[in-house]
């Protein structure tokens, strides 16, 4: 039997099928209006920040000088427990002092909350996440706030990521499973309300292949990056066992590989485990100076064309947070963004580069969450007439540098340029409007 439900959404799929033309993922399906994708306003002074490459983390943030001693080791990231009600290792080094000297020296953060544990898993001695699903969400809604309290009085930017730790828990356990799943997706909720982006850290085998199970689940908001904790010695962010490859498929993913061991650079040892990492890490605000000879104006977009929102007398300090391409100013195109959102040109800032972006500077990013159930095209222009050279997964972050008036899809005729330098369809990604541009990403 042909149900009329079921013959609208063949009629849809043949017109989008001609007007969309071949090759084309878009889906015919509104986007989620909540779970599993919801939406994240950013602030204006907000950008996101990945790392791909090898990280370690170790219960005790090491003190600066440990750190300069590991400029030798292969690593450039680090995982620091900023905070939760299961931490056990005292921070003396962790400050915001610390993360500024830390990020200075290229390197990231990978920011870890550790507070309630599953109520089938865990130490017996910790304090649990309640089994009934109200109670859950309540607790895990308070424990985002209280990552974001202390991200922030580390420092870290909105836009940030904080991987809330999960350790192990009994797979056979409906009402424990229900418990951290809701807990989870109350966590996801609310660090997206507060404009940070949401991790997980689970054990493959014991934790992560629930959270997967529920990937597509209209019942659960879905964290933006997972980290997996299996001790295999293999460092591959694909394969697996029980996750498919299109779960968490772009710069989403982070593995710790090789648990507690001991490694020496620069004369010190440090007891560490080791990581891959392909995934959002800590946005941090790097200070440098305005060296202009009049006063610096910092206006409302990368581009002399944007009105002018305050200036700067030479030599202040400026709180950078990420790089954007804008206007040409003297012998760069590349603007500066501070903390409080404004953009001033690099030409007249202390950054090591006066022709391009400068290192450890990240781009100015904002990912959301793509939600076209076959996958989102990725298109070579702002339009569906465009070449397609891709596909984003569902659920997988749409890293957006900018937004642009394009053809119509759905409701809206904004289409989001991809730091691949594609452009896919706003009405298929979860940013704060489905009609119009959302702030902070400028016009491209």
């Amino acid at each position: 039997m042909s149900h009329p439900h079921r013959v609208l959404r063949r009629f849809l799929a043949f017109l989008a099928a001609g007007v969309l033309g071949a090759g084309t993922s878009l889906t015919v399906a509104p986007p989620a209006a909540a779970e599993p994708a919801t939406s994240v306003p950013y602030p204006v002074g907000a950008s996101a920040t990945r790392y791909s490459g090898l990280a370690f983390d170790t219960c005790t943030a090491p003190p600066l000088s440990v750190i300069q001693a590991w400029s030798a080791s292969p690593y450039r990231a680090l995982g620091v427990y900023i905070g939760g009600i299961s931490r056990t290792c005292a921070q003396p080094a962790l400050t915001a002092s610390w993360v500024a000297s830390v990020s200075a020296l290229n390197w990231r953060l990978l920011p870890i909350y550790k507070g309630l544990q599953p109520p089938c898993g865990g130490k017996p001695t910790d304090a649990k996440i309640s089994r009934a699903a109200a109670t859950a969400r309540g607790q895990g809604t308070a424990a985002a706030a209280d990552a974001v309290a202390a991200a922030t009085a580390l420092g870290m930017q909105p836009g940030s990521a904080v991987y809330n730790d999960i350790e192990n828990y009994t797979q056979t356990d409906a009402t424990c499973r229900t418990g951290v799943l809701a807990f989870v997706s109350a966590w996801t909720k609310e660090l997206h309300r507060l404009g940070y982006v949401s991790g997980v850290y689970m054990n493959l085998n014991l934790g992560a292949k629930q959270l997967s199970d529920v990937f597509a689940s209209t019942s659960y908001a879905r964290p933006d990056a997972l980290w997996i904790a299996r001790f295999d010695e293999v460092d591959s962010l694909k394969g697996w066992t029980d996750i498919a490859d299109s779960n968490w498929a772009v710069h989403q993913r982070a593995k710790q590989f090789k648990g507690d061991h001991d490694e020496t650079y620069g004369g010190v040892t440090l007891n560490i485990d080791t990581d891959r990492l392909d995934a959002p890490v800590a946005t941090v605000a790097y200070t440098h100076t305005a060296t202009s000879s009049t006063a610096l104006h910092a206006r409302t977009g990368p581009s002399t064309g944007y009105p002018v929102s305050t200036s700067y007398a030479p030599g202040s300090a400026l709180k950078v947070v990420c790089q954007a391409p804008g206007s040409a100013v003297g012998t760069t195109a590349v603007w500066d963004k501070l903390s409080d959102g404004t953009y001033v040109t690099d030409y007249y800032v202390s950054t090591p580069s006066n022709t391009g972006y400068s290192a450890p500077l990240p781009r100015c990013t904002y990912p959301y969450q793509t939600t076209a159930t076959s996958g989102l095209a990725e298109h070579t222009g702002a339009g569906t007439s465009s070449a397609v050279r891709g596909t984003s997964p569902n659920g997988s972050l749409a890293w957006v540098v900018c937004q642009q008036a394009g053809s119509a899809v759905g409701t809206t005729k904004i289409w989001d340029r991809l730091d691949n330098g594609r452009y896919v369809s706003d009405y298929y990604v979860a940013t704060p409007s489905n009609t119009t541009y959302s702030k902070p990403a400028p016009p491209c």
